[in-house]
Order: C-alpha cells, then structure tokens, then sequence
C-alpha cells in the first residue's frame, strides 16, 4: 500500500493538527452552552441550517475521538511518519499484529491519516460557514500506554481509554445473518463472536512493557485490537447513512455520503483481520493471565455461516420491510436517536473510562443537537 503519493503540502497541513496533541488550529475551547442547537453561532453559519451544523459538529467530534486511540495504535504498531507523527513503535506488540496480516502496520497508518483527514476537513469546512468548528482538547487528560514507544508528550493526554475496553462483537454475526437486520428486529440478541471480549475489560495495548510478555499475553492483546477495529469502525459504518437521512442541503449530504463509504472500507479490512484472529494457525488462543479466550470460529461449536471467518462481506438480509426480497445492505441505519445510539455504544465500550462528567455533558450535547436535526425542503 503505498503511501508516499499524498502531497507534501497535505502532509504538512494534517500534521500541524497532530503535532502537540491533534489541536484543532485557532478553534476555542468549547463550552456546552455552545453546543445546543439553538445556538446563533449555528442557527446561519454562513448558509447552513442549525441542523446540519450539528450534524457535521458531531461528525467531526466522533473523528477526533477516533483519531485519538488510531493515533495511540499507530505509536505502537504502525508507521510514524511525516503523516501521522510520533512514537517510535513496539516491536514484540507490533510482530503479534502482523501474525494476522504483513501489512497491518500499514492498515493502521492509513486508517489514522484517513480520520485525521476527516476531522479536519469537517471542521474547516464548518469554519468555511461561519460555524464553530469542534474542539476537545479541554478533555485530554487520561494516561494512556507508559509502554516503550509511545509519544511520550502525549501520556496524561490522550482522550480514549484503550486499556479497559469491553467490545461488543455481535456485529460478526449481524453480518452474517441473512435473516434479521437490528432496523427491523430491534429486540433480537446477536450472537457474540468473542464472548470474553464482550464480557471485558480488556485491554488493546501494552499497557506497560510488563504487557510484552508471556507471549500468550501480549498475542491475546493484539487480538483484542483486532477486534476493536472493526467493532469502531462499522459503528463509522452505520452513522453516516443514518445522519445522512437528516440533512437538508445537498453539500451537507454529499459531505456524509462521501465520507461514509471509508469508513465501510475500513469496517471490512478490519472484519478480515480479526477473522485471521479466530481462526487457525492462532486460534485458539488463551491469555492464561486472565482467561481471555479467542475460539476457532471455523470449529464446533461454532462454525457455518454465523461464524464462518471466509465471510467479510455483508450477507443479504431483509431492508425496509420483509414484503420486499432481501438486500446487502449497511445495518442499521434507522435515523431516529442515531447520534445518541453511538455515544452510548462508544460509552458501553469503556473508550471513555475516567474521562470527566464535563466531557459527556459536551458529548450529550452534541449527540443530542445532531438527533433534533430535520431535513428541510
């Protein structure tokens, strides 16, 4: 995968967002007062309505978010560089990664400078309009990794937890299925791929390099962000349809539309990492220091197509109504209460676990602005 083809001028610019801490050049620091929908800042913002400033504010909030625990992984295991810069790598965390794919430090370099990308381009184009664009550095305050290879001016700094999460890994399955889809049957339980990662905490990174080693240990970690990748990005996956739904100029909605698409991209390359995961020559793979279990999901008893690890592309399931015949589709992408549905998925995750009350008060806000918005005419 070649990345040198980018502009320096790109390069440099993504990296002045980075540097010191991904700040969001000559944005305020956000109050929640700011956030409501209500606000005269986004009621015209040079054309746009309230509501679709409040789509893109929580858009760009959602990849900065993301960026923060991608930049956290490429320190670590992938490739610092002018486009993503900082860390210098863990070699034993970042050869259990690459026991799943060559390229994965690669895959992880281009996800982080793909959601940088994003978040700047949101905010500046927020900016362009007169609105505010989203800043979160006010929130940068948990540890993170003290593990050799960080960014070491970024520990206290970072705002994701990557060390306690509890991933729910009922997406596998979904995908698989060929009969339900969560829009029509909300009620309906998925089948966990991972069940002691939806049990969790878990954690993605070394936490300290005691986390290097015994070698079951620091693989079972490594597999957990295997799994954690997917599990953010098909969270990505759905959002973007669903707020797409919402907004009123066509600008707005091709800006959704656009970007939306990366992150399935993401969703799938990732889908198939972790298959390499639960399946042989690793699997099954058990982390005797805290009974973390990745099965065969090739083998009794799981197995056939809910499980099957071959399977990364989206099984035809029932769209709209079960009257018409079933559909490949992105699932779910119900509108109502979208915003709000992934800060409680991102929540229930653990990503922000010891992040202050200030900071889901911003994020409520946000989210909460984003689901009142309505498409005009």
């Amino acid at each position: 995968m070649n990345t040198s083809a980018k502009s320096p001028k790109s390069s440099i610019n993504r990296r002045s967002f980075v540097k010191g801490g991904l700040t969001v050049a000559g944005a305020a620091t956000m109050g929640a007062g700011l956030l409501t929908q209500s606000s005269p800042l986004l009621a015209q913002g040079g054309g746009l309505t309230a509501g679709d400033a409040a789509l893109l504010r929580f858009a760009a909030a959602a990849e900065i978010l993301e960026t923060d625990f991608w930049v956290q992984y490429n320190e670590l295991a992938g490739i610092p560089d002018q486009e993503v810069p900082g860390g210098t790598g863990s070699p034993a965390y970042t050869r259990k990664l690459k026991n799943l794919d060559d390229d994965f430090d690669e895959y992880i370099h281009d996800n982080t400078d793909d959601e940088i990308t994003h978040f700047t381009f949101l905010n500046a184009y927020l900016q362009s309009k007169g609105a505010e664009p989203v800043n979160l550095d006010q929130f940068r305050s948990l540890e993170g990794s003290t593990a050799t290879g960080v960014n070491e001016e970024l520990i206290g700094k970072r705002l994701t937890n990557l060390t306690q999460l509890t991933l729910d890994t009922s997406w596998w399955t979904r995908y698989r299925s060929d009969s339900h889809n969560p829009d029509l049957d909300p009620d309906f339980k998925f089948p966990q791929a991972v069940s002691d990662l939806a049990a969790g905490p878990h954690t993605a990174i070394p936490r300290t390099d005691d986390d290097l080693h015994p070698d079951h240990h620091i693989q079972a970690i490594a597999n957990t962000a295997a799994f954690h990748m997917p599990t953010i990005e098909q969270g990505g996956n759905s959002l973007y349809p669903s707020m797409a739904q919402r907004a009123t100029s066509v600008e707005v909605l091709r800006i959704l539309i656009s970007i939306g698409p990366t992150e399935t991209m993401h969703f799938q390359t990732w889908a198939d990492k972790a298959g390499a995961a639960v399946s042989r020559p690793l699997a099954p793979l058990t982390d005797h220091t805290n009974g973390l279990t990745f099965p065969d999901l090739n083998s009794p008893p799981f197995g056939g197509d809910d499980f099957e690890t071959s399977l990364i592309m989206p099984e035809p399931c029932p769209f709209l109504s079960r009257s018409l015949p079933p559909c490949s589709v992105i699932r779910p992408t119900e509108t109502t209460g979208a915003a709000m549905g992934v800060l409680k998925f991102l929540t229930d995750m653990g990503l922000f676990i010891g992040q202050s009350p200030a900071f889901f008060d911003v994020m409520h806000s946000l989210a909460a602005a984003a689901d009142a918005a309505t498409r005009g005419v």
